[in-house]
């Protein structure tokens, strides 16, 4: 937002100075005497009771399920610059972002720089983002050559996992028009993708990066958030994926889907996903 545009001035704390994400859920967010009260019903993350918000300090409040929130929290919160964030539980889903976050444009702005520059600094950054996937860094200077060789990798990756998990794998199946055709991995899989990218989302919003501007995806909306969330591909997606489907074996009662998003939220938690995730943009783009 513009200075003094709509009455809105300055956020008063900086955000490098802020403590970066708090997780609400299962209750109700409203103001009162000018503060930020979170009335939670209990869940197994936060006890029922009545809690004040330290919004000032806080960069992106993630609302979870069960929650309401009210329209004077979305204005004192404009007022502030602090970003608002409908999630899933754990984060394994992003419905909504305010284009609300950090006080200046940084790592917008650097972006949008490198990423104007084809034949150069975009092409830096996509082998930066491949020698992070691949544990090396390739001399490869085209990017449809390390596309195929990041394919090629993929599909030895997919089979080893399968293989350390004891799942059965015919190789990486999806059909857009119908996904629930896919076998039983091929479709956690899918939802796992989805909860990583949930994940990437969050990230993304957090440090005002542009989600169109991708480097190595293109085309999407949300480029630059599968850029991120391919970076967990070996290491979170396919893992989750594995462990949701021999969950579901153990217990078929439980819908594929729901394990896959049970699994995921533990993960996220207990490896720290997104926070490395927003520590991941910083680096890429070397800022502070």
């Amino acid at each position: 937002m513009l200075k003094g545009r709509l009455g809105l001035e300055t956020a008063r704390v900086p955000h490098a100075d802020r403590h970066g994400l708090i997780w609400l859920s299962r209750g109700g967010l409203t103001v009162e005497n000018g503060c930020l009260r979170f009335a939670a019903a209990g869940g197994p993350d936060m006890p029922a009771g009545l809690y004040d918000i330290p919004f000032q300090g806080i960069s992106l409040i993630l609302l979870g399920p069960g929650s309401t929130v009210s329209h004077d929290v979305l204005r004192l919160m404009a007022r502030h610059g602090t970003g608002l964030a409908a999630v899933g539980d754990d984060g394994v889903r992003a419905y909504t972002a305010p284009p609300l976050g950090a006080d200046d444009s940084q790592i917008a702005r650097r972006q949008a720089r490198v990423w104007a520059d084809a034949e150069g600094a975009r092409l830096s950054i996509a082998r930066r983002l491949y020698a992070w996937r691949l544990g090396e860094v390739l001399p490869h200077q085209d990017i449809t050559v390390l596309r195929g060789i990041e394919g090629a990798r993929m599909k030895e990756t997919y089979r080893l996992l399968a293989k350390r998990h004891g799942i059965q794998w015919d190789g990486r199946r999806y059909d857009r028009a119908n996904p629930n055709a896919a076998d039983a991995a091929n479709q956690a899989i899918n939802h796992a993708a989805t909860a990583v990218e949930a994940a990437a989302a969050i990230a993304v919003a957090a440090t005002s990066a542009v989600p169109q501007l991708g480097f190595i995806h293109e085309d999407s909306a949300n480029a630059f958030t599968l850029d991120i969330a391919d970076l967990y591909r070996d290491q979170m997606t396919l893992p989750i994926a594995f462990q949701a489907v021999k969950a579901a074996e153990k217990d078929p009662t439980v819908p594929l889907e729901r394990q896959v998003r049970r699994i995921a939220g533990r993960a996220f938690r207990d490896q720290g996903l997104i926070p490395g995730m927003i520590d991941r943009i910083k680096t890429l783009f070397d800022a502070a």
